[in-house]
């Protein structure tokens, strides 16, 4: 009979455990995926040159941000070509002023290529470019882009005009 109570006692302190630690894990914040924040940074990333909006542009990127691409000059040399935060900042703000620069349904394709711990890779096809994205996780939960590889879909438009 002894050994009962001493079990019973034992049961009861492992069932109150378990209801005191599920309480208490339920009571953290609800979180938002990474993949779900991911997808928010290049979601703003790319409607921010839509909608012109350099705010939201700035709160996707590094302020670091290295964009690059191939290009060829007007001399017919093949040069890499370097955007940096401001100028996309400036982007968002200017390029689709007119609304004329993307279909009224763009194409918005985001391929989450690789998430490890506080990095991710991410391929965003859009009309008429694709860009392979490099984020990072901040400290406070927040995904920026800190590198970007892209190129038209049509190659002929990496070039200067006359």
């Amino acid at each position: 009979m002894k050994h009962c109570r001493i079990a019973v006692f034992y049961v009861g302190c492992l069932v109150t455990t378990l209801l005191f630690t599920n309480v208490f894990a339920n009571d953290k914040p609800n979180t938002i995926p990474d993949r779900q924040l991911i997808e928010r940074a290049v979601l703003d990333y790319i409607e921010s040159q839509h909608q012109g909006d350099g705010d939201m542009m700035a709160r996707s990127l590094d302020e670091t941000l290295a964009k690059r691409t191939y290009w060829l000059g007007k001399d017919h040399e093949e040069f890499v070509l370097e955007t940096d935060f401001d100028t996309m900042i400036k982007v968002a703000n200017t390029y689709n002023k007119s609304g004329d620069k993307f279909p009224t349904n763009p194409r918005v394709e985001i391929r989450i290529l690789d998430i490890d711990n506080r990095v991710a890779s991410v391929k965003l096809t859009v009309d008429d470019w694709i860009d392979y994205m490099h984020l990072y996780k901040t400290r406070d939960g927040r995904w920026l882009t800190v590198n970007v590889l892209w190129q038209f879909h049509d190659e002929s438009k990496h070039a200067l005009t006359n």
